[in-house]
């Protein structure tokens, strides 16, 4: 599942990230309020948790946009004002649920995934490329050939970064990053080792889809007939 979280404090940005990823979400994290509204106006996401007190645009505001222009992503708003004022301004701009700070992670990992369960027209896409499609609910990997193989949980990740972004070279520190999380103290040579796994699975579904090494740059999801 895809997160947009929007938190200006840097650090606990940082360490709610990490969290996240641990608990299988790809997430992105942004600093301000403008480029909230921009990220989540530009790409799909699951849900966004939105600070209120950020610079350039406050979360109401951010919510308030995203709402005119028609998303219906689940949001959380994520913040230290705690009155009953706030909070009724926030749900009625739309938001889906309200977490003051201090906050313990797993109530807002908990609260999280309820957020998603009630929204009832919500369903995890199914990602295609080439002749591959990636289930996120069963973790299957599946060919128009009509095999499939099942994913190890890096695996997935591993692999649904790629789905997010085909056709474009993603450095090992960078899917490093994203998988394993910033603090992580795995060698680097792990992600060649996932990413050798993925290419026999492919080979072995049938796919005429591959991730190629660009020397000194990384690794790209490219189609045969690219």
């Amino acid at each position: 599942m895809r997160l947009l979280i929007a938190e200006d404090e840097v650090d606990l940005a940082e360490a709610l990230t990490y969290f996240f990823e641990k608990n299988r979400f790809t997430v992105d994290t942004v600093n301000d309020g403008l480029s909230a509204y921009e990220y989540a106006g530009a790409d799909e996401y699951d849900a966004i948790i939105l600070d209120i007190m950020m610079p350039k645009m406050d979360g109401i505001e951010v919510l308030r946009r995203l709402r005119a222009d028609g998303c219906k992503t689940p949001v959380m708003m994520l913040t230290a004002k705690g009155e009953k004022s706030d909070r009724i301004t926030g749900f009625d701009t739309g938001a889906d649920d309200y977490l003051p700070k201090p906050f313990d992670t797993d109530e807002l990992l908990s609260r999280v995934r309820a957020m998603l369960r009630r929204r009832e027209e919500y369903r995890p896409p199914i990602m295609t490329f080439g002749d591959i499609t990636l289930d996120p609910v069963s973790d299957i990997l599946q060919c128009s050939t009509g095999k499939s193989a099942r994913l190890s949980g890096r695996e997935f990740q591993v692999m649904e970064l790629f789905m997010r972004r085909p056709k474009t070279v993603l450095s090992a520190e960078r899917i490093m990053e994203k998988v394993w999380g910033w603090d992580t103290e795995a060698e680097i040579n792990v992600v060649w080792v996932h990413i050798s796994n993925l290419r026999k699975k492919l080979f072995n579904i049938g796919s005429k889809v591959t991730i190629h090494a660009n020397r000194g740059l990384g690794y790209v999801l490219e189609a045969e007939n690219d």
